[in-house]
């Protein structure tokens, strides 16, 4: 098999199983995120309130994402990934039974509020173990040599989950309401729960059992930090989608500025999702590990331009195009960060390491969140997101500066060693 045939990974069976539990997990995640910013903010007309439902998740993401990586290197990854599953759905019933009409009747907005946030925050806890069990899972199901096509396809999912679960919320909250719409979310997660079941245990590969948890942590941390190609990433990554992201205030956009209402709230929701996804189609054929750390910054930098002129533009049809198009370089970021990570990280470590990718990268998604938030809260939200992107511009110009080998970056050695 060679690692250069576009349809590699999806050449075992465990692995098309595989993609279909991500695709189910992601759409209903997605979904779900939408349907309740769409809630939360019809309910309470407050920008701020938006950035707490981002806070609310990234407070237990963060606060046990190391603890996560190390239970997920100690664990068997099947049956960890069944207790995930497990626990989104017990969440996304709570959100289902909160959004009952003799509910909302009964208690004050407030009270509900607080039920939104606390089923949130426990989300979040799942979260935490979540992506460091997939990340894992992935390298049990398919050899080495095509781990780079397995992490291409595996983006790929995710990204037309992103894209259908966000389109499909927005019509579905102006079709059959909040509560059927919770129902269908909670639908998803059970298919995702019944498919693991076709995926067999795997072997646990760290040698280390029983290891203490803070001499774990700490060689998981050591080697983060020591490897400079995953820091480099990691970093990128990370201050662009926390100061970049502007899709915590979609809802105010769709709502206050462009006026297109929930069917255009899925349209642009959806829009960043829909570039990234072809993009990640088109990388399967068109590799990306050559030159990705000259990839990678062209690829945040235009991330920073898209989102200046989303912030500026006030016409519906640029407003998607500039996130179609931030979905786009988005995407080829996204390849680059898994492939490397993918390539350099020890099959004993990869819990703790995807635990540090989480805080990273996947938590400062909410982080950025409540930045935008507060930032729209006190500066407006068209200049938030203005000084978003011109922030993930300054960044972009800073790690070239100060990085050269980050730049000079090429993962072909790499690659060409688990093709031997």
């Amino acid at each position: 098999m060679s690692v250069n045939d576009p349809y590699a990974a999806l050449r075992f069976k465990e692995f098309n199983i595989f993609l279909l539990v991500r695709f189910a997990m992601v759409f209903a995640w997605s979904m779900q995120f939408i349907v309740i910013e769409w809630q939360v903010y019809s309910m309470t007309k407050d920008p701020l309130s938006l950035g707490i439902i981002g806070l609310m998740e990234v407070i237990p993401a963060v606060g046990m994402a190391l603890f996560a990586g190390h239970i997920v290197d100690q664990k068997e990854k099947r049956n960890l990934l069944m207790k995930c599953i497990f626990g989104f759905s017990v969440i996304s019933f709570g959100l289902f039974m909160l959004s009952l009409p003799s509910i909302l009747e009964s208690y004050e907005t407030k009270v509900i509020l607080y039920g939104i946030y606390a089923l949130v925050f426990c989300g979040g806890l799942v979260r935490a173990f979540l992506g460091p069990t997939i990340f894992s899972l992935i390298a049990l199901i398919v050899p080495k040599k095509i781990y780079p096509n397995a992490a291409t396809w595996s983006s790929t999912t995710w990204q037309m989950a992103s894209v259908l679960g966000p389109a499909l919320a927005g019509f579905s909250i102006s079709l059959i309401g909040v509560h059927w719409s919770m129902c269908v979310i909670f639908g998803f997660s059970l298919l995702a729960l019944t498919a693991l079941f076709n995926i067999s245990k795997k072997p646990i590969l760290n040698p280390k059992i029983g290891e203490p948890v803070f001499q774990s942590l700490k060689e998981g941390l050591t080697f983060v930090f020591k490897t400079r190609a995953v820091l480099g990433a990691l970093t990128l990554d990370m201050i662009a989608v926390l100061f970049g992201g502007a899709v915590a205030l979609l809802p105010i956009f769709a709502q206050d500025i462009l006026h297109v209402g929930s069917e255009g709230f899925g349209v642009l929701r959806a829009a960043p999702a829909v570039g990234a996804a072809l993009t990640m189609l088109g990388s399967t054929r068109f590799p990306l590990h050559k030159n990705a750390g000259k990839k990678l910054l062209l690829a945040v930098f235009g991330f920073g331009v898209c989102m200046i002129v989303f912030g500026l533009s006030a016409y519906f049809w640029l407003s998607v195009i500039a996130l179609f198009l931030s979905g786009a370089v988005d995407g080829v970021s996204m390849i680059i960060r898994q492939t490397i990570l993918q390539l350099k990280t020890p099959d004993n470590m990869r819990g703790r390491v995807a635990s540090v990718n989480s805080m990273f990268v996947g938590s400062s998604n909410e982080l950025g969140a409540f930045e935008s938030g507060v930032t729209a809260k006190f500066m407006g939200t068209v200049t938030a997101v203005v000084f978003g992107g011109t922030m993930t511009l300054l960044t972009v110009g800073l790690t070239a500066i100060v990085s050269p080998k980050f730049r000079k970056l090429d993962l072909q050695k790499d690659v060409d060693e688990h093709e031997s």
